[in-house]
């Protein structure tokens, strides 16, 4: 009798998993592309860190530095790194920022660190997509997290690309990282939650 009960348990447990997964986790709603001449954001969640860096000085925590420069010199010499935490309660699908041409999706190992930390940013592994739209080169990385251990690219080199379009997602947990040139007016700011194909990260 015990082991029925048990049974039944663990089948009931699977079923509720399977909706909140199929229903709730990968839901994707319609979004409202904003018009103009802007950026926007690739993923929904909280702004937890934006930094400013150039060619000889960042400002990022000791021990970084050369991590920054490998992920931000076909960006640019100067500009933003702005990261959003994608907690696992935030839609997990990823949007172009801009329109432009998929100039590389690259995959790199790392640690599966927690993904509201500094370090994850610059340690886990994560997936790379370098945008060239018509003035200047934009950069999505796909992090993967403690429990996000799955990133999924939509796209790949050479595809043209919609702003607002979906390039991607994560499973569970996560964060996106932009990478930015520096002319630009940032709109948002840290502690800012941010929707994906909606908020505008900042304009041009």
């Amino acid at each position: 009798m015990l082991l029925i009960i048990l049974l039944i348990v663990v089948v009931f447990l699977l079923i509720v998993f399977l909706i909140f997964y199929n229903f709730y986790f990968l839901r994707d709603p319609a979004r409202q592309i904003p018009s103009g001449n802007n950026i926007i954001s690739p993923a929904d969640g909280r702004v937890m860190m934006i930094k400013e860096f150039d060619k000889n000085v960042a400002e990022i925590e000791k021990g970084y530095l050369g991590k920054v420069r490998a992920m931000t010199k076909d960006v640019a010499s100067k500009g933003y790194i702005v990261s959003i935490f994608m907690s696992i309660w935030n839609v997990h699908f990823n949007r172009a920022p801009v329109d432009g041409v998929v100039k590389y999706v690259t995959h790199n190992s790392g640690k599966f660190l927690k993904a509201d930390l500094l370090a994850s940013t610059f340690e886990n592994e994560n997936v790379q997509m370098l945008i060239q739209d018509k003035s200047f080169n934009i950069k999505v990385i796909q992090i993967a997290g403690f429990v996000a251990r799955r990133i999924v690219s939509f796209i790949k080199k050479n595809e043209k690309v919609i702003k607002g379009q979906r390039i991607g997602l994560i499973k569970l947990g996560s964060q996106v990282t932009l990478i930015i040139p520096s002319n630009v007016n940032l709109q948002v700011k840290i502690g800012q939650r941010v929707f994906a194909g909606e908020t505008i990260i900042a304009t041009r």
